[in-house]
């Protein structure tokens, strides 16, 4: 099954304490996604070789993908699907738009 979010979009936190944040999709993991900017959280880490100082580091937690909505030019957009001539694609369902074209990872 395709998701309806995928890495470079940009999205809108719907639920949980980063509610109506944006920020720029990183990575995403089967149903979790890494958005940038959110879900901020603090991870400790011992000296070593890498980093010789060590201390206390932030960084982005991966949150459920249903706690995200696509957005675009500032509006939360619903996604659905189409297909044409044999191509699939992404679609704003309200205006009908075509977000772009997906590809099947095989």
């Amino acid at each position: 099954m395709a998701n309806k979010i995928k890495k470079g979009d940009t999205v809108k936190v719907i639920t949980g304490k980063d509610k109506d944040k944006e920020g720029k999709v990183l990575a995403v993991k089967g149903d979790k996604v890494l958005v940038e900017g959110v879900a901020v959280v603090s991870k400790h880490t011992k000296p070593s070789a890498g980093n010789q100082q060590g201390g206390i580091v932030t960084k982005e937690a991966f949150i459920d993908i249903s706690n995200v909505m696509y957005c675009e030019n500032g509006k939360a957009a619903r996604v659905g699907f189409k297909v044409e001539d044999g191509k699939k694609f992404r679609v704003n369902k309200k205006t009908g738009e075509v977000i772009d074209e997906v590809t099947s990872a095989k």
